[in-house]
C-alpha cells in the first residue's frame, strides 16, 4: 500500500509544479488576476498535501499504526480532490459558478482530518500502559 502512495505524492507533486507554471504562462493571460490567485491557492494547497502523503508514505514503514497512516492518506487525497479541485474549477468556470466555493471546505476538513489520524498514527497499534 505505500508504494502506492508513494507514487500518488510524486505524481500530485509533479502535477503541482505543471499546474504552476501553467497559472504563471498561460493562465494570468485568459483569467482575472483574482481569479489567478484562487487557481494558486489550490497549486499551493496541493503541494502541500503532496507532501503530507510522501511523508505519511514514509512513516509507513516505522512502527506506528498503519491503518491510521493510510487513512490519512486516504484523507489527504480526497481533500486533494474536494479542495483544490473547486478551486481549480472555479478559477477556470468563474462567477457563475460559485456553488463550486461550497465544495471547498470539504477538502479543507478532509485535509484536518487526515492530519489528525496522521498524528494518532504515531501511537503503536499495540499501545499498552506501564504499570
Amino acid at each position: 500500500m505505500n508504494h502506492l502512495f508513494l507514487k500518488i505524492a510524486i505524481v500530485v507533486s509533479a502535477l503541482s509544479v505543471i499546474l504552476g507554471a501553467f497559472a504563471t504562462h498561460a493562465l494570468k493571460n485568459i483569467i482575472p488576476a483574482s481569479s489567478l490567485i484562487t487557481f494558486e491557492t489550490g497549486v499551493r494547497y496541493q503541494f502541500y498535501h503532496a507532501f503530507a502523503i510522501l511523508i505519511s508514505a514514509t512513516v509507513l514503514y516505522k512502527n506506528c499504526n498503519q491503518r491510521y497512516v493510510v487513512l490519512a492518506c486516504r484523507f489527504f487525497s480526497f481533500g486533494l480532490i474536494f479542495f483544490c479541485g473547486s478551486l481549480y474549477l472555479l478559477a477556470m468556470l468563474g462567477s457563475d459558478y460559485l456553488f463550486l466555493g461550497a465544495i471547498t471546505p470539504i477538502g479543507g476538513v478532509c485535509f484536518i482530518i487526515g492530519w489528525i489520524l496522521l498524528f494518532a498514527s504515531i501511537y503503536p497499534k499495540n499501545f499498552t500502559k506501564k504499570n
